[in-house]
């Protein structure tokens, strides 16, 4: 793997840019998995004020050495390593909102690197790499005229028919590109990048060293709830607020069961390679990749987890980062995922106040991002015994008083 690392991080090309003590501005969406951060992230992403990363920053803290793996026995975080690499990785991703078409050789530099996170042993191969490089140069310039296009979608499909055309069972990898699963499920080598993949948005323009003075940078994983200070030892000199997004456990802990058993998604941490067999009950049993693959955040004290009933995990993950972040020391805006949902607009006016931003539009219609089912009212129902049945436990009753829900099961949106 670290022949892998050093291949990614020799053909990504990163140059190193010295702008981590200008930056005045972060924003951190702390949360656990499965709570819509994603969502939230994509709609404040549009925001002309604010820049952000296509996807998370996990992948670079594995370039840059830190972490599950790098001196860390789960995804909490106490000491960043190599902040300087870190950085550079992270100015390299960052966009805005463009008024004009991206510049061609800055978006097929960013489809290029980000396939590398996606698939590093495949494209890390020096004749593949080529082949690919070759495949976004002839997509991108047959896409069409950019009205017809505005969003980047038929672009993106575009992009990834060309780049895949001798191995397309991997485009369902992609988020929002799964179509019928079948048997097939998730079975790389490597990986970087946690699937779903995100894709390059189109639409957008780099970051600039100008606008490390007045644009707030956001970040969001759910991992960030167990390295509460990272932010400040990333930027020195920012202002760090912190949004606090929850959702009631029975949707949460829902939610995750889904995703661990998703055969496409979700795949966080190879415990293989850490030398750990997972028994989990309902997932190791259950799916071909089950014994190899933890999904989703790391939290500390997670080998007790390793024999236990997939909904323990699961309300583990949930419990984990909301008492992480209760626990954080760190100021926070709650905002309710249910109620986001429920008046978009008033939470999204919440939040840019918060921020010290001008108030924004909400699109036209919510993204759906990161799904493993069709959007629904009340999903959880589907498991309603187990999930009223773990209700039961007093830490939950205390945790989700502590977030300002009730434990009435008929109040639960």
């Amino acid at each position: 793997m670290n022949q892998v690392l050093a291949a990614v991080n020799r053909l990504r090309q990163v140059e190193p840019v010295a702008w981590r003590a200008e930056v005045r501005e972060v924003a951190v969406i702390l949360t656990s998995s499965r709570s819509g951060s994603t969502l939230l992230k994509s709609v404040l992403a549009e925001h002309p004020r604010i820049a952000s990363l296509d996807g998370e920053i996990e992948p670079y803290l594995v370039l840059s050495e830190n972490g599950f793996g790098h001196g860390a026995d789960s995804d909490a975080l106490a000491e960043l390593r190599n902040p300087e690499r870190l950085a550079d990785h992270v100015f390299d991703d960052l966009s805005l909102p463009g008024a004009e078409p991206a510049p061609p050789d800055w978006l097929r530099r960013r489809w290029a690197n980000r396939l590398l996170l996606q698939f590093p042993a495949y494209f890390a191969d020096s004749l593949r790499h080529r082949r690919m490089q070759d495949a976004l140069e002839q997509a991108l310039a047959q896409a069409g005229p950019w009205p017809a296009d505005p969003d980047g979608a038929l672009r993106q499909a575009l992009v990834l028919r060309a780049v895949f055309a001798q191995a397309p069972w991997r485009r369902r990898y992609y988020d929002g590109h799964a179509g019928g699963v079948g048997t097939q499920y998730f079975d790389e080598p490597y990986k970087i990048e946690e699937p779903p993949f995100v894709l390059p948005r189109h639409g957008r323009r780099p970051f600039a060293l100008a606008d490390a003075a007045d644009k707030v940078l956001l970040f969001k994983a759910p991992s960030d709830a167990y390295r509460i200070g990272m932010y400040e030892q990333l930027f020195p000199r920012a202002r760090v607020r912190y949004v606090h997004l929850s959702r009631g456990y029975a949707q949460s802990v829902n939610g995750l069961m889904d995703g661990w058993l998703s055969p496409l998604g979700f795949f966080s941490h190879d415990m293989a390679r850490a030398g750990v067999v997972l028994d989990i009950a309902g997932y190791s049993d259950q799916r071909p990749f089950g014994r190899r693959w933890w999904k989703f955040d790391l939290p500390p004290g997670w080998r007790a987890l390793r024999g236990a009933p997939l909904e323990q995990v699961c309300l583990r993950q949930w419990l984990a980062a909301h008492q992480a972040i209760l626990a954080g020391g760190v100021a926070t805006l709650r905002v309710r995922f249910e109620d986001f949902m429920a008046a978009p607009g008033a939470a999204l006016a919440r939040i840019t106040d918060f921020l010290g931003l001008e108030a924004m539009a909400l699109p036209a219609r919510l993204p759906v991002s990161m799904a493993t089912e069709a959007p629904a009212p009340e999903r959880w129902r589907k498991r309603e015994q187990l999930l009223l049945a773990l209700g039961q436990r007093a830490e939950v009753a205390a945790t989700m008083a502590a977030l300002g829900y009730g434990m009435d099961a008929g109040e639960w949106r």
